[in-house]
């Protein structure tokens, strides 16, 4: 770990701890450009607790902060946040009243520590479909950190990768029909401008808590070549240690992108030529 990215972390990761053990092994030249996370397990974390799954959701905003802070410190670019779905609609009436609740309450309170650490903040999904509230909060969160040039927290509200795939192929198909583009020309980039995330990159890294093998509708087109690392932890249980832990494992694997390594290809070549 280099100097300058150990100093961010001075006097939050103490001496011999754990987080000081991990924080040694990371390598600054490999980060990951951009993580993105799957937040799960709130309820569960509640259940063990006997306590109602509210309580799990205010626990996971704390979850929320600690993880926002220690990617900025890392040198994280882009952190991406799974924080409601379109599906969570579903829930029980009380229990989305609470999640808006908190929400508007976590914008409200965490404007300043955003800017304090030059985060900028931007949301993905649906906003429409959020109550005038919350809404307000997330125009001012925009507002009031838009000029920071550090890491872009995004925080995905009433979103679904398959609906955000949907809406990319209605623009593309209007465009079509309006004589704007060629239908048999249309590639990967053309898709990807129609996307709530044409401004971000690929994740590099998606992570998933609660130790759920599945994506949950999120970034689909996205993830196509990202790492994914879950972990057992829930959501509202992952910290600093959680997340150096998904970093060194990500840096252990070999990105390839369908390709083979040099020396595969290598002894493929010469197997070849016998």
């Amino acid at each position: 770990m280099g100097e300058n990215t150990f100093n961010e972390f001075e006097g939050v990761a103490g001496n011999g701890s754990r987080e000081e053990f991990l924080l040694r092994q990371i390598e600054p030249n490999r980060l990951p450009h951009h993580i993105a996370i799957i937040m799960d397990g709130n309820g569960r974390w509640a259940n063990r607790r006997n306590q109602p799954r509210v309580a799990g959701h205010r626990a996971g905003a704390e979850a929320v902060r600690a993880t926002v802070e220690a990617a900025a410190r890392l040198g994280i670019s882009y952190l991406t946040l799974y924080a409601f779905s379109t599906e969570n609609w579903k829930r029980p009436r009380l229990e989305v009243e609470a999640l808006m609740g908190l929400l508007r309450e976590f914008l409200r309170k965490e404007i300043r520590s955003l800017n304090e650490n030059n985060i900028r903040f931007q949301t993905i999904g649906r906003e429409e479909g959020l109550e005038s509230a919350v809404r307000r909060e997330i125009d001012r969160g925009r507002r009031e950190t838009g000029a920071n040039t550090g890491m872009v927290l995004t925080v995905a509200l009433n979103y679904s990768g398959r609906s955000e795939i949907i809406e990319a192929c209605r623009q593309l198909a209007a465009r079509a029909v309006a004589g704007k583009c060629d239908p048999t020309q249309i590639n990967e980039y053309d898709f990807e401008q129609c996307l709530f995330t044409t401004q971000l990159p690929d994740p590099d890294l998606l992570i998933r808590t609660s130790g759920e093998m599945r994506v949950s509708n999120f970034l689909l087109w996205q993830i196509a070549y990202s790492e994914i690392y879950v972990t057992e932890t829930l959501w509202p249980d992952f910290r600093r240690a959680d997340l150096f832990e998904a970093v060194i494992e990500y840096q252990k694997r070999e990105r390839r992108y369908g390709d083979v390594k040099p020396a595969e290809k290598s002894s493929l070549i010469v197997a070849n030529m016998k």
